[in-house]
């Protein structure tokens, strides 16, 4: 089975797996001491854990962007695996409680995961080793979204995607919401800033701020 390279920013190395129907891009990210993050396990918990494996990182934690069935179909295997504790915005609670009724809206299956082990909130510095990333708040796709700002690099979630931006009709979504939060957090970092979205390819600050059309 083959699984990605990372693409690297100085010491960071960030992984890029799409998971599951949906193509949801789990994200593996770590420093040169070899120790990160596992973002928005999605699906195909196998694959991740090979991936893992494979990377030689020691995983600290789970971090979720938010709380769509399509970002934490894979979190109770993987968490059960890894031994790691599993971090969401508490505004995010009721969307990861109700997972298991959302995915059968679309006839998919799905492991409901045990509650979040703990919070995130506006600001909160996550370190592992010498990679560090900051969460800031970005709700308007779903009420509890949180972005994981780093050095260059940002993991975006579904707030903004190449050419487009994350769909405000689902509940918790809030159209207005979500640009101006795109605008305030997103924007305002450097344009060379790397955006790795929850589904589709990376991009960046500077091209999505020049050709989004949701932007402009």
């Amino acid at each position: 089975m083959t699984l990605p390279q990372p693409t690297t920013h100085g010491e960071i190395r960030i992984w890029s797996l799409p998971t599951g129907p949906l193509q949801e891009n789990c994200l593996l990210v770590a420093g040169a001491q070899q120790r990160g993050f596992l973002i928005d396990p999605g699906d195909d918990a196998g694959r991740i854990l090979d991936l893992v494996r494979q990377s030689g990182v020691t995983v600290q934690a789970i971090l979720l962007t938010h709380a769509h069935f399509d970002h934490i179909g894979a979190v109770q295997p993987v968490r059960e695996a890894l031994n790691v504790p599993v971090y969401l915005h508490p505004l995010d609670r009721t969307d990861y409680d109700s997972g298991k009724a959302r995915a059968a809206l679309f006839g998919l299956p799905f492991v409901q995961p045990a509650a979040p082990d703990h919070a995130i909130s506006q600001g909160q510095l996550f370190t592992a080793g010498d990679l560090s990333l900051t969460a800031r708040e970005l709700p308007g796709h779903a009420a509890g979204h949180v972005v994981f700002v780093g050095q260059g690099f940002v993991i975006a979630g579904d707030t903004l995607f190449a050419g487009s931006i994350g769909r405000t009709d689902l509940p918790g979504g809030n159209h207005p919401q979500l640009l101006s939060g795109i605008r305030a957090e997103l924007l305002t970092l450097p344009d060379d800033t790397a955006v790795y979205p929850g589904h589709g390819p990376a991009t960046t600050v500077g091209r999505e701020r020049q050709t989004n059309p949701f932007l402009q």
